[in-house]
């Protein structure tokens, strides 16, 4: 009769093993100069993860469907990834893109731009709900009109970063705003109105910080004749250049108003770039086909003109989409083996007070995003792990769903190894180490969560009651939870109150 091997949890020094060996061969390549791609290094982790999960007595098969389960939960974002290819290859063959370089070299001053930049870029995302979106278009241009301007590649990316996962992250549309709401279970716009709190300072903050760059640092030196060279060989490469190009960026907020779903909505909105590239460019259908497929393809004799314009297509999200690929199943691997209950688990029964709680919320989201390569296992472990204490201490689950995002969203494009931080290194350009100081919000967001719940402040409780910044309680509204989580953690916070544990209303 074969003996059945007996399944365990990991032990810390085996849980550890697969992060070990992903840092060391990321650090290896940055400090040896090795010049590879994230791809192989997680492909690797992954392996030794079902090392560790075969030792512990894990089945191959389960470990591989756990993989394919992680990756079909995500399949929609890896849809939503292919279609911003087409976009960005009818946008750039349609002249949309081209044209929103042409005319801001127009209208920026290296004195305004960086600001600018975050504004426009938090706007935009608020109205689609995508920070890939954003990136893949108004990152694009303004990363080729920033250039122009002497600019550093790094603190345009983090102008752009700032902004674009701000607005994401204050976006209904939002498919991680929407995901972190619906795994700690609670309202969407409770969510949203409790991220107010503590994103919108430092967006504040990272606006002022830019400004201040902008003003008092040394952000480069315009050059007219780089830029005259640019305008011009982007006018001479299209046959028309015309404010009316501008168009299809409307169309994008159009859509997102109207609440189209995120993979019609940017279908329909390559299909208007294929539109515009027949009216105004002569493109043919058979150019349509390539466009959205292989992306557009020129010499202009500029070199920034040509790295502005040459970029779309499917084909040329796949780099993306495979690390992606491999970074989802690693992290459904590397969950399903136990490894994240192994290192947390036994640290929440330790976490006592609010402040902990945040803490260590954002601490695990973290945690599960440079572990697990992907931003949604960053919103779903946590919920999963803390809603039930979250409970017990009679706070909010709209606190948890915040928290989550602090540490999850916001930090996801500073991981180089990560699906989302490879994505935007791709779109724009510049290596995920080299704009990651300047993601100024990105940085910023998760220390004042931490820093304010340390003395009672921005804390969210289940009757419906807040701290101010400052620490000062008020009333507000209650937000949305299970039926029988809210009963248990209202009766916690009475209990917590009735002890002095927490402050009551006078």
């Amino acid at each position: 009769m074969t003996e059945v091997k007996k399944v365990r949890l990991p032990n810390k020094f085996e849980a550890c093993i697969p992060i070990i060996v992903l840092l060391g061969l990321m650090i290896c390549n940055f400090l040896l100069g090795w010049g590879q791609d994230p791809h192989i290094p997680v492909l690797i982790a992954a392996v030794s993860a079902c090392f560790v999960g075969g030792f512990c007595g894990r089945n191959i098969k389960d470990m591989l469907a756990a993989a394919i389960n992680s990756i079909s939960e995500s399949m929609e974002a890896f849809f939503v990834l292919i279609f911003v290819g087409c976009l960005v290859g009818s946008f750039s063959w349609c002249g949309t893109i081209p044209a929103i370089v042409f005319y801001g070299l127009k209208l920026f001053t290296p004195a305004v731009f960086l600001p600018a930049v975050c504004i426009l870029c938090a706007i935009v995302g608020c109205s689609l709900g995508s920070a890939y979106t954003v990136s893949a278009t108004l990152g694009i241009a303004f990363m080729t009109i920033g250039q122009t301007m002497g600019i550093n590649p790094g603190l345009i990316a983090g102008a752009v970063l700032s902004g674009a996962c701000t607005g994401d992250k204050f976006s209904p549309l939002s498919d991680s705003t929407n995901l972190a709401a619906a795994s700690a279970q609670t309202g969407l716009f409770d969510h949203i109105r409790a991220m107010v709190m503590t994103t919108f300072p430092a967006f504040i903050i990272a606006l002022l910080g830019f400004t201040a760059i902008s003003i008092f640092g040394e952000t480069g030196q315009f050059d007219p004749e780089l830029v005259n060279g640019l305008s011009d060989a982007l006018e001479s490469n299209y046959q028309t250049m015309s404010p009316v190009l501008l168009l299809p960026v409307l169309v994008i907020i159009v859509v997102a108003v109207v609440k189209m779903p995120a993979v019609p909505g940017v279908l329909l909105v390559s299909a208007v770039g294929c539109v515009f590239a027949v009216i105004f460019q002569g493109a043919s259908f058979n150019d349509c086909i390539t466009m959205v497929h292989y992306g557009y393809s020129t010499e202009t004799g500029n070199e920034l003109a040509d790295q502005l314009v040459n970029r779309g297509g499917m084909d040329g999200m796949m780099w993306t989409i495979n690390v992606a690929l491999i970074a989802i199943g690693f992290g459904g691997i590397y969950s399903y083996i136990g490894a994240v209950e192994s290192l947390l688990g036994k640290l929440i029964r330790n976490v006592k007070t609010p402040f902990q709680m945040v803490a260590v919320t954002i601490l695990t989201a973290m945690f599960c995003i440079a572990s697990m390569c992907d931003q949604y296992l960053g919103l779903i472990v946590p919920a999963s792990m803390y809603k039930e204490k979250y409970d017990e201490m009679g706070l909010s689950r709209n606190l948890l769903s915040r928290s989550m995002e602090d540490g999850g969203t916001l930090w996801s494009p500073m991981v180089p190894w990560s699906s989302c931080g490879a994505y935007h290194s791709s779109m724009l350009g510049v290596s995920t180490l080299s704009y990651l100081p300047y993601c100024f919000c990105n940085i910023v967001n998760p220390v004042i969560s931490v820093l304010t719940a340390s003395w009672g402040g921005n804390l969210l409780y289940a009757d419906g009651t807040y701290t101010t910044f400052l620490g000062r309680l008020k009333q507000g509204g209650v937000a949305a939870a299970p039926e029988e989580a809210h009963e248990k953690a209202l009766k916690a916070l009475e209990e917590l109150r009735a002890n002095g544990t927490y402050k009551s209303l006078k």
